[in-house]
Order: structure tokens, then sequence, then C-alpha cells
């Protein structure tokens, strides 16, 4: 295991940056995500550690060895990929062994890494088989087991789950968030999936347009983003968003004044966003409640999801109940009072103390 330090990390191509100046510390032994929209850079980070691509300013290091200029095979990581990448004339087994074939390790040893690997996901019975002869999921597990034969420092996860259908993503991030408690090797996982990152992350870097914009726990992105994208790409649904205008420690709202029961460093009179989770949404009157039309109802089950409208702005509530609306019905949504974010209308910054 190793400690892997990215200090002011930039990524050019050509005249055009793609990476602006990146600085993480991920812990030995740490689940790191990350994660944030398409072209955002996440995963040519992700390729600059594992010396795929070549750094254009600052330092990585692995285990405290500068690997600016390391090959790939002299990094000791391993890397899975979103497409398996599995060599299609070769068994499981032989594909799993591969890495250390070239490496000349023992046969003894070679067989006993690939059986442990085997054993720990499930591959055993498929260890004479083919890629084509495999299930999805089966070619994942095949793909990580030669990652783990080879006993890195670092395992590299690029978007491993988005060729999977939902019901075996859902199963496979378990599988991969229990491996790395069994092996606790220090993890980089690439996703645009902010579930994927809120289930699997011990910490979670969002990236926007080559720059981090902030690293946390899940819970404490959720909790306490620092901007309004922040708080828009960490839970789902996504937050709603509503413009309203300070004064005096609450939020107007049109008609509607909304206490505020966090401290906040806004101005009266400045126009500021109100950020609504959908799961602090409850149907009824009271203080701060807003009136609303519902337009679509989605139930699932556990949860009733409602698509409303608060004038010409969107809003999304999430109830546990379930009702017996139609779409057209007026409403009244009341937040929570002491989950409520305020951001400044203007730069998109968190207002909280």
């Amino acid at each position: 295991m190793a400690t892997v330090a990215i200090e002011n990390v930039q990524k050019n191509f050509g005249s055009t940056q793609v990476i602006h100046g990146v600085d993480v510390a991920i812990e030995d032994g740490e689940f790191c995500v990350l994660v944030g929209p398409s072209g955002c850079g996440k995963s040519t980070l992700l390729r600059m550690i594992a010396g795929l691509e070549e750094i254009s300013g600052g330092r990585i290091s692995i285990g405290g060895r500068v690997v600016n200029d390391v090959p790939p095979k002299e990094r000791d990581i391993a890397m899975v990929f979103q497409n398996y990448a599995l060599y299609p004339h070769m068994k499981v087994r032989e594909n799993m062994a591969f890495a250390l074939m070239l490496a000349k390790s023992p046969k003894s040893e070679i067989d006993q890494r690939v059986n442990e690997a085997a054993q720990i996901l499930g591959l055993t019975p498929y260890l004479d088989r083919y890629p084509r002869q495999l299930s999805g999921g089966q070619r994942q597990r095949v793909a990580m087991g030669r990652a783990i034969v080879r006993d890195p420092q670092v395992f590299l996860f690029d978007e491993p789950l988005s060729n999977l259908d939902a019901k075996l993503r859902v199963q496979m991030r378990t599988e991969i968030k229990a491996l790395h408690q069994r092996l606790k090797t220090t993890s980089i996982y690439v996703t645009h999936d902010q579930i994927e990152a809120m289930t699997m992350a011990d910490r979670i870097v969002v990236m926007r347009d080559g720059i981090v914009e902030q690293t946390g726990t899940p819970l404490d992105l959720y909790d306490h983003p620092v901007n309004v994208f922040v708080a828009g790409f960490i839970g789902s649904p996504a937050m709603n968003m509503v413009k309203g205008v300070w004064s005096d420690g609450a939020v107007d709202v049109g008609t509607v004044r909304i206490p505020v029961a966090r401290p906040m460093t806004a101005a009266d009179g400045q126009e500021v966003l109100i950020g609504l989770r959908p799961e602090h949404l409850s149907l009824s009157e009271g203080v701060g409640s807003l009136p609303a039309r519902v337009e679509v109802i989605e139930p699932t089950g556990a949860d009733t999801m409602l698509m409303c409208k608060l004038g010409e702005e969107d809003m999304v509530a999430v109830v546990r109940d379930r009702v017996t609306l139609r779409p057209g019905d007026d409403v009244r949504l009341r937040p929570e009072l002491d989950k409520l974010h305020v951001f400044d209308a203007r730069t998109g910054a968190s207002l909280a103390s």
C-alpha cells in the first residue's frame, strides 16, 4: 500500500489546458473517488497517475517516490478499465496470470496467486473458460482478478461499471467495496455516477473543467457543499435551487418568507439561491411552505417523487407517504428549515459562515 500525492498537476493538449493545477493527497489504504461530468478531466488525471499520459506540469508521487518520468510498468500500480481489456484468445486463468508470466514469476507462485484471487472473486469455476463465454459482470471480475494477483501499491479503476446493466452495477459496486475492505489497498476510482461515488468512497474529489471544486467525505459534500455546482451534483435527485432575496436572517421567495436556521454571511438585499433537497421537503402547511403545482407523479414503492412547478421554476419533492394527488393539483411544500442551503446568486458560492 502507499500514499498518492498529486501536487499542482497540469495537463495541456497542444495550446489547450485541460487540467489546471490539481492538488489531491490520497492516504495509505484510502478509497478515493474522482467524480464529475464528462469532460471534467478525471480520466485524464487517472491516466497521468498510471503513466499513460504525460504530465505537463506539477508532480505525482506514489509511496513517496516521484513518478513523473517513471514508465507505467515500474509504478507498481494495477488498472481496471471500462472495457475489461481482456485477451480474447486466453482463458481466464491465463488472463489473470499474464502480468506475472511476463515478470517470469515461478509457476507455483503464479498458480497460488491466481487461485487465491479467483476464490476471492468467485471465479474458480470459470478459470478454464474464455472471456466470450462469460457475462459482463464475470469479465469485470476477471479484470479485477488480474489486478489483484499483481499485489500492487495502488489500484486504479477507470469507470469499470459503466458497461453493466443497472442491477449488476449495484451488485458490483458492493463487491468492489467489500474487496477494498478486505485488501485495504490504496484505490483511486473514476466515475461520473455520483451514486457510485457516495456509496463507495472514503473520500470524494469533485471535479469540473479540470479543477477540483471540493474534496471531502460523502456526507461532508452532501451536508456542506461549497458551491451550487457541488450541491447540484451530489445527491439524487439533485438539489432544488430557488431564487430569493436575503433579509434579516431569512430568504424572501415571492410573498413567502423562509427563515434560515444556519448562520449565513449574506447581506440584506442580496440576491441568493436557496438550496432545498427533494428529500427535505414535505407536503404540509407551516412556516416557509411554498405554493407549488404538481406536474408529474412517480411512485417508486418506498417513496413518491413529485415533479412540481413553483411559479416558472421546476421543483422536485420526494415524500415517504403514498399520495392520492393528480397532475394539476396545488400543494404546499414545506422545507426542513435546519437543512436549507443558501448560495450567492452571482458567484454560486455557499454563504454558510
